[in-house]
Parts: structure tokens; C-alpha cells; sequence
């Protein structure tokens, strides 16, 4: 098959287009033909800087396609059927080896390119509004980096629970867009100091809960936006040179801070991680929840791909097609 490679960590150049062997099929797994892939944050990550499973390496967290082939052990799956799965690596190629347990069935009438942006984004964003951030109707929440595939999920769900939305971005243009998926106001955060303007938005209290996946210097900005017991939670580190936050703001207002990884929900608190993505594709499908698709780029142009989102010029997912 056809694979994006790279045999060491570094920019997008490493990635090369090269053909490797197919991978197997485990007795509890499924083999699916990736049809679309939604490059993540953590994909970026991973190929800049992170652990390499195998020489060369496949990266990738999600995608969506046809099943090839069920494992011995495996009932609910079918030659043919169309699936989404997540992977701790390997889905920037044109066949995953993935267990059945981070596989769903895609509904009818959603497509498998926007099938393939929700479970990561969507799952992450509910569990880090609700299960972690504890979000209530009335408050009003703060989303780092809008227009990315996290944010536009938090922004659609934090209005749809009936949260004010506050959501930063690099342009106004982004900025506008965002209104039309429940944005309450928007923040500049390269023209404005995002810290000022949500205490100013909210008469000097601060915002309730913060979503934070910039991290460094910024999420120590994300803390000082909080209210008195608000609670920021860190879903990553896309601004790896902006130094460290400091901590000791959390202690001025009875803040919290928590770290979250919804990758790990799903290998330890699997059904419930399960039941989020379930739910979401089914809203997708329904037009209750809405997925963007910046553009498509074919599998041997993963560089090009991962170059542009680090432009950060991206809104909503760009997708590798095999």
C-alpha cells in the first residue's frame, strides 16, 4: 500500500509518499480501506517532535473508510461497511489496522470525509464543555483557537447548551465566519489582548471556563481570564515556543486547572467516549451539528497538507484523500 512515511522527526518535509507492506488484520480488529483522513493537532505534534512506533513511521489519529477485512473474533463489523476509527498511529495511508473498538458505523447520509473530522474534535470538545469543565447554561466559556477542528465543535455545542461564547482567532474574517456557529463575540488575539477583553466583556469577573489548546504563555493568559472558581482546561501545546505558564494564577481566584486527552478517554473510559462520538455523528448526519472542511489534499501531498495548517491560514479540518 501506499503510505505518508517519515524515517526521523521534523517539519513537514520529512513526510515522503513511499510504498510499505499492508498492514494485518488482528483477531479483535478490522483492516479498512482509508477513503479520508482528518489530519489533527496531535498529527502535527507527533511528526514535529513526538515517539516514532516504527522506521519509517506512519503518523495519523483519524480517518474514515470501507472495511476490507473483520478479525476472527469480530461480529459487528462487515466486509463493505462504512466505518470511522481513531488510532494511536497509522492513518495516513491507504489501509488501517485499527481494533473494533475505535470503529463506529458512519450513518446514512453523512459522507465519509466529514465522518472522518468528528470523533477526536467532537469527542474532546463535549468532554472537556461537560464532563471536565462542568459547563452550565448561563455562563460564559473562552475558546483558544476558534477556527480549528476542536473549536468550531466547542463553539456549536457551548451555544447549543446555552453558554455565552467567547473564541479567539488570527483574523477578523475567521472571527466573522464563526458567527454563524453561535460565536457571541470574537477576539483578535494577534490585534488584541484577549486577557482585556474578556474581563471587560464580562464587567471585570472573567469567564467561567476556558478551553486551551495553544498552552505556554497563553494559557497562562487563559488563566487570567478566569472568574473567581473558573475552570481551564489544556487539551494541548500547538505554540510549542512560547514559553511556560505560570501557574501561581490559578491560586489569585480559586481556579482549576485540568489536562485532557481524549484518546485516553477512549482507552480507559471507553464506553462513555464511545456514546460521544456515537451521538455526534448521528447530529452531523441530522444538520444538528455542522463540520467544516477547509480543503483536500491527495495522500502524497501530506507535506503540503501539514504545511498548511502550520500556516495556521485553516478553517475547520483539512483531509488527506488516498
Amino acid at each position: 500500500m501506499k503510505a505518508a512515511v517519515y524515517y526521523e522527526t521534523g517539519p513537514p518535509s520529512v513526510l515522503k509518499y513511499e510504498e510499505v507492506p499492508d498492514p494485518q488484520c488482528h483477531r479483535d480488529g478490522i483492516l479498512i480501506d482509508v477513503k479520508a483522513v482528518s489530519i489533527e493537532g496531535g498529527d502535527i505534534m507527533n511528526r514535529a517532535l513526538g515517539v516514532m512506533a516504527s522506521r519509517p513511521h506512519i503518523v495519523g489519529y483519524q480517518c474514515a473508510g470501507i472495511v476490507r477485512e473483520v478479525g476472527a473474533n469480530v461480529t459487528d463489523r462487515s466486509v463493505g461497511q462504512r466505518v470511522v476509527a481513531t488510532a494511536p498511529y497509522g492513518s495516513h495511508a491507504a489501509v488501517l489496522s485499527v481494533p473494533v473498538r475505535t470503529t463506529w458505523p458512519v450513518p446514512e447520509g453523512l459522507d465519509l470525509e466529514r465522518a472522518a473530522c468528528v470523533p477526536v474534535p467532537f469527542g474532546t470538545a463535549d468532554d472537556c464543555l461537560f464532563e471536565f469543565g462542568h459547563l452550565q447554561p448561563g455562563e460564559t466559556v473562552l475558546i483558544q483557537a476558534g477556527a480549528g477542528g476542536v473549536g468550531l465543535a466547542a463553539i456549536q455545542l457551548a451555544k447549543q447548551a446555552g453558554a455565552t461564547v467567547l473564541a479567539t482567532a488570527s483574523t477578523d474574517e475567521k472571527l466573522e465566519r464563526l458567527m454563524e456557529f453561535g460565536l457571541d463575540h470574537g477576539i483578535n488575539y494577534v490585534t488584541d489582548d484577549f486577557v482585556e477583553v474578556c474581563l471587560n466583556l464580562t464587567g471585570g469577573k472573567g469567564v467561567n471556563l476556558v478551553l486551551d489548546s495553544v498552552g505556554g504563555k497563553t494559557l497562562e493568559g487563559s488563566i487570567k481570564s478566569l472568574a473567581y472558581r473558573g475552570r481551564a482546561i489544556s487539551i494541548g501545546r500547538t505554540a510549542r515556543s512560547n514559553g511556560p505558564p505560570d501557574l501561581a494564577f490559578l491560586s489569585q481566584g480559586n481556579r482549576s486547572l485540568t489536562g485532557m486527552t481524549f484518546g485516553l478517554e477512549l482507552a480507559v473510559n471507553t464506553e462513555h467516549a464511545r456514546g460521544i462520538v456515537a451521538r455526534h455523528l448521528e447530529d452531523v448526519a441530522a444538520g444538528a451539528l455542522r463540520v467544516v472542511i477547509d480543503r483536500t489534499y491527495p495522500l502524497s501531498e501530506a507535506a503540503a497538507a501539514h504545511a498548511y495548517i502550520e500556516s495556521r491560514k485553516a478553517f475547520g479540518r483539512v483531509l488527506l484523500i488516498p
